[in-house]
């Protein structure tokens, strides 16, 4: 339920799936061995491919999506899929949407805090909850045998809340401290901030969380106001993993879920649109021992085709740390540099996206001595993916991609957040073939003219915390973005 937990999950590696893909092959199509150069599958990944069950997807009259894939297992996850996080807030009530998930666990009109916490506890289960910017997610993880008792709770915490007075003071005291907590960890302090200038006066700007004013002030009027609002069927997707019988999932979402309200004849609340800006945000503090910083461009959305180009360059660039062994031997050329130069403590790439917009860039944490040659570098590597990649690397790249897609699906919960969120961007969950043969078809010219599209000559969005004098000045960042054409 950590706020920093739920924007850590949303800066992993979730794969950007376009929803403009080529058509999913056939189960005979599957069969065989496809050699059409790029675009062929190996037969030993192709016998893999068969063995993925199938995603089926079911919808309601009121809009919302039931979406499951059974995998036979002895456990499952079911959560639910909101399309509605902190982007669909105002400067007024920003915070409201994470405010509302903590509400969802003190008590309903059935059941007290204390016999929610019980009945899960006795079933041996687990109920979780996250908030991020365009989406809050409610899942628990149970027995299959559990799962219509599973789905129950769900819709009585979405449905039936209290939002009791004396519940909502206590959690602001719960919401205040979480928010101390992070603004000790460093990361989600520069992301956020890097959020704040890349995304200036627009709600993809405004944190998660929400201001201290705010949080002060939400009232529970604020909260139901925002559930009659956005908790609609049309935006929202019940999905399961593991032992997860289809037919028996879209009962229970006819007897739990058909209630909700749909769209109303003037249509949802449109997304606000968020306008990148390039800019940057300094907090020069001396007394930290090291600097943290992030410097990023705009890239592109969710459904947006170069999305899956911009993700194997966002592996080419990689990530590395101090403790990682053979840094001068490993595939990413900035980590060769970085540890034969002894730039950084660690970097980490990053290609976070949105529905209409992304961020694409590197979160760096540098000795103060040594900030001035870490940018210098990060941007002559960006330059070199414009210019000079090769077919080796890009190869390599992919292939990682690839064994990360797969590693990131293991156990029902990572499967279930797989599809809802996918449902929600895509309405379809896209093969895994669909995925392979699109990274397969990505080149090194392609990565080249992709890179010189998001990146050369623009104008980045930078954060930097801690002792920062020598960083370079905005005005020479953004020279550093150029190379010279012949």
């Amino acid at each position: 339920m950590a706020a920093s937990a739920a924007r850590s999950a949303a800066r992993r590696l979730l794969l950007p799936w376009s929803a403009r893909l080529v058509r999913a092959p056939t189960a005979a199509q599957r069969r065989v061995h496809v050699g059409t150069g790029k675009l062929s599958v190996s037969k030993a990944a192709t016998e893999i491919i068969l063995n993925v069950p199938e995603t089926r997807v079911s919808p309601l009259e009121n809009g919302l999506q039931v979406a499951s894939e059974d995998s036979g297992l002895s456990t499952c996850t079911v959560g639910l899929w909101i399309d509605a996080g902190s982007r669909y807030e105002n400067e007024k009530n920003n915070g409201t949407a994470h405010f509302l998930e903590h509400m969802a666990f003190k008590g309903t009109k059935k059941r007290s805090q204390l016999d929610l916490e019980l009945e899960i506890e006795n079933m041996g289960a687990h109920l979780n909850a996250y908030t991020s910017r365009e989406q809050t997610v409610y899942y628990a993880k149970a027995f299959s045998k559990d799962l219509p008792r599973a789905v129950e709770i769900l819709a009585d915490i979405i449905q039936n809340s209290t939002l009791g007075e004396a519940e909502i003071e206590r959690e602001r005291g719960v919401i205040l401290r979480e928010m101390q907590e992070v603004e000790t960890n460093l990361q989600e302090v520069v992301f956020d901030y890097l959020h704040a200038t890349a995304y200036q006066n627009t709600a993809l700007g405004r944190t998660i969380l929400g201001p201290t004013e705010n949080i002060k002030s939400i009232n529970r009027n604020d909260l139901v106001e925002y559930i009659t609002t956005h908790y609609k069927g049309p935006r929202m997707v019940l999905a399961a993993a593991g032992g997860v019988s289809h037919d028996e999932l879209l009962d229970l979402a006819k007897c739990h879920f058909g209630n909700l309200p749909s769209a109303p004849e003037e249509g949802l609340p449109p997304l606000p649109p968020c306008s990148f800006t390039g800019s940057e945000i300094r907090i020069r503090d001396d007394k930290m021992p090291l600097a943290h910083l992030a410097i990023a461009v705009e890239a592109a959305g969710w459904s947006d085709p170069d999305t899956i180009p911009l993700m194997v360059a966002n592996t080419l660039i990689g990530n590395w740390d101090r403790s990682f062994g053979g840094g001068v031997n490993l595939s990413s050329k900035l980590a060769q540099i970085a540890c034969h130069g002894n730039l950084c403590h660690s970097f980490q790439s990053f290609n976070t996206c949105y529905t209409d917009t992304g961020l694409w860039g590197l979160y760096m944490v540098c000795e103060p001595s040594t900030i001035q040659d870490m940018v210098h570098f990060v941007q002559r590597e960006w330059i070199r993916l414009c210019t000079s990649v090769t077919e080796n690397e890009v190869a390599r790249a992919k292939n990682l991609l690839k064994t990360n897609m797969l590693l990131q699906l293991d156990g029902s919960t990572p499967i279930c957040e797989d599809i809802g969120r996918q449902m929600l961007c895509y309405k379809r969950r896209i093969p895994i073939p669909e995925l392979e043969a699109r990274i397969e078809a990505i080149d090194a010219q392609t990565i080249r003219e992709i890179c010189t599209k998001y990146i050369c000559d623009k104008h980045p969005a930078v954060a930097a915390v801690g002792p920062i004098e020598q960083l370079p000045e905005y005005n020479r960042i953004c020279s550093g973005m150029h190379w010279l054409r012949e």
